[in-house]
């Protein structure tokens, strides 16, 4: 019964699903699941986004795509932080500090352009170096994001149909 649960426990860290460093745990103990999508944000840690508003409220998203329809509905909460996932170390840092690199060859979380996040220049050089894609701020990172949602919105319809017709296909 031990080795089951310890080999059990081994596969689930090496998966690196849900894998997020204990000091970050507590923000997606608190949000689970996107208010938008519903994505598990601790999947999707390494693209995930935390935003504390005035008075301390605080709410979680999977990615930026959802955290710029938080942004675009509520117009009078001012956040007074944005945090994003590291995309290596999946570490919640300052979305602001961070160093975005926008586009690529790895698929987005949410949204046909990836957008995603770095603690450091050095990470996010070699990124581009492997997956394509350019430097930008978290302002740039933003705005490609509303400029693009349009289309993403589409997209993400257009999976979501293909997925309920699957699974009447299975009934």
């Amino acid at each position: 019964m031990e080795k089951k649960f310890v080999a059990g426990l081994l596969i689930f860290l090496l998966s690196g699903v849900g894998f997020v460093f204990a000091g970050d745990a507590d923000d997606i103990a608190k949000h689970p699941e996107c208010p938008y999508c519903g994505m598990d944000r601790a999947k999707f840690a390494h693209s995930r986004m935390l935003f504390t508003y005035e008075k301390g409220t605080e709410i979680g998203f999977c990615s930026i795509r959802c955290a710029a329809v938080d942004l675009a509905l509520i117009l009078d909460k001012v956040p007074t932080y944005y945090g994003v996932g590291d995309y290596n170390t999946k570490k919640l840092i300052d979305a602001e500090k961070a160093i975005w690199v926008i586009g690529g060859d790895k698929m987005g979380v949410m949204t046909r352009q990836a957008k995603w996040a770095f603690a450091n220049k050095k990470d996010a050089e070699a990124f581009i170096k492997s997956h394509g894609g350019k430097l930008a701020t978290f302002e740039e990172a933003l705005e490609a994001t509303y400029a693009g949602m349009y289309q993403d919105d589409k997209m993400i319809r257009e999976k979501r149909k293909m997925m309920k017709e699957k699974m009447k296909k299975k009934q």
